[in-house]
């Protein structure tokens, strides 16, 4: 993917004005972004992707809108978006994830809807939006931005646009676009769309409910980044334990088949990566004792069941090998909880 750490200072008084509309205050957000007031009135000026992200984050927080003021008088209270996130980690494959991304949405009364549509090997994101609404082009390129990035995100694969359809002129530096999508991108054209392969509509999901709470602690700077890797063997191993067999493991001929592999190769290949199939359990049972530490309305008993452990002491044994420290002694340290 293209990558850029900066972002034109057009897009910037964009976000401004929408923040301004719904309340916010501009010279605060100018003065707690560091940002001087001139630079607002140079075509060519720049901010740093960081800036840029904090920006957003601080209008969410004053206007209490995920949509950043750009929902026509419709707000989405902080907290949306992780909502839909949680809806759609389960499903089994992006197609499905993606269709019930939008029909969550869909609750809400927007002046604007999306649909995907598969035709052949080309997949296509439609975005559908009210001809009168205020920062039309501004919602449109966002949305299929952010629904790009989050796909590649669910797979763990970066999903290359092919073909970017914008149903009005281009009146700005082409650059801007570049920003957003690396592809040839059409203008004055008959829809808002963005083309991609197909298969990736098939593909089954990489992350799980774990992975998206570290996701969602810092969501913006992971979508604007785009840093999406392909998904080495271990992460796959850790997916298919994830969403098909929740806290119990299956054998380890079991994951050879699903990954259509022998036992020797499997081993060899887990050696390549430095690690095993019972690292990879490890890892899996720290970072779901982890998770469920972090909820103080679970005992430290029933942690030790929900992972599989008939005794409490067996449980401490490990998570002290695993981390270091007792699970009392890790939750009272990282998230306050004595009990």
């Amino acid at each position: 993917m293209y990558q850029r750490r900066t972002i034109n200072i057009n897009r910037v008084v964009k976000l401004l004005q929408g923040a301004g509309r719904s309340g916010a205050s501009i010279p605060d957000l100018l003065d707690q972004c560091d940002i001087p007031r001139q630079l607002l009135d140079d075509p060519d000026g720049t901010i740093e992707r960081d800036t840029f992200i904090k920006m957003m984050l601080l209008i969410m927080q004053q206007t209490q809108d995920e949509f950043l003021g750009f929902g026509q008088g419709r707000k989405s209270k902080p907290g949306t978006f992780s909502m839909m996130a949680h809806a759609v980690i389960n499903c089994p494959t992006l197609g499905a994830a993606i269709e019930r991304g939008i029909r969550f949405y869909d609750l809400f009364e927007l002046s604007m809807h999306s649909r995907i549509e598969r035709q052949g090997d080309i997949a296509r994101l439609i975005v559908k939006a009210d001809p009168r609404l205020d920062f039309r082009e501004v919602i449109i390129e966002t949305s299929l931005f952010v629904w790009l990035r989050f796909m590649s995100w669910l797979v763990g694969k970066a999903i290359d646009p092919q073909l970017v359809k914008l149903d009005y002129t281009d009146v700005r530096n082409d650059e801007e676009h570049r920003f957003l999508f690396d592809c040839p991108i059409e203008y004055s054209a008959d829809e808002n769309a963005v083309s991609f392969r197909a298969d990736f509509l098939d593909l089954p999901l990489v992350q799980n409910e774990l992975s998206l709470s570290k996701f969602l602690k810092d969501s913006l700077a992971q979508l604007f980044d785009g840093n999406i890797h392909n998904v080495g063997l271990p992460a796959q191993i850790r997916a298919i334990i994830s969403n098909e067999y929740g806290n119990s493991f299956p054998d380890f001929t079991e994951i050879c088949g699903k990954l259509n592999m022998t036992p020797q190769t499997l081993r060899r290949r887990l050696k390549e990566a430095n690690t095993s199939y019972q690292e990879i359990k490890d890892s899996i049972r720290k970072d779901a004792s982890v998770y469920y530490l972090s909820k103080p309305d679970l005992s430290i008993d029933e942690i030790a069941l929900l992972m599989g452990f008939s005794e409490a002491s067996s449980f401490h044994r490990a998570f002290k090998k695993w981390t270091g420290k007792t699970p009392s002694s890790f939750r009272k340290e990282h998230f306050g909880v004595s009990h």
